[in-house]
């Protein structure tokens, strides 16, 4: 089986790819937080107030900790989205094409903007972000259109 394959074998599979992949970015931005911990000298003493270490991050760790929290709200508004298509394309058959791509770049944007937020690059993180964005409203748009017979 080709990647292509194993992304697009089913009319619902780059929806419910799409809903996997943004929570591995979610978790993949523990990554870079984790060695911000790290370099703050992190001690098990740390673990009464977790949040309590970010003044000593430095800058890159401080960005690392501001993307993970992002990472959260993306995927709050991104999984409803994916969830919709996916309900949608069983419902109604398959979406526009513009549906399957913007499934499978979602989670593409994310890992890059949580690389663009750490690596301290605002142009590619703000682009980032707001692809991602569009991403998860154009699975709204099509999703709903889809259970309104448009």
């Amino acid at each position: 089986m080709s990647l292509l394959q194993l992304f697009t074998a089913t009319s619902a599979t780059p929806y419910a790819w799409s809903l996997v992949l943004a929570g591995g970015s979610v978790v993949a931005s523990i990554i870079p937080l984790g060695a911000a911990r790290s370099a703050s000298n992190f001690e098990m003493k740390d673990m009464a107030a977790p949040r309590a270490m970010f003044d000593r991050f430095p800058a890159w760790g401080k960005r690392a900790s501001w993307a993970h929290q992002n990472s959260f709200e993306a995927f709050t508004l991104h999984a409803p989205a994916a969830l919709l298509a996916l309900i949608a394309v069983e419902h109604s058959g398959p979406l526009p094409a513009a549906a399957v791509i913007a499934a499978l770049a979602h989670p593409a944007f994310r890992f890059a903007y949580i690389a663009a937020y750490v690596g301290n690059v605002p142009p590619a993180r703000g682009l980032c972000w707001a692809s991602g964005l569009l991403c998860s409203g154009i699975l709204y748009s099509e999703g709903l259109k889809a259970f309104l017979g448009n």
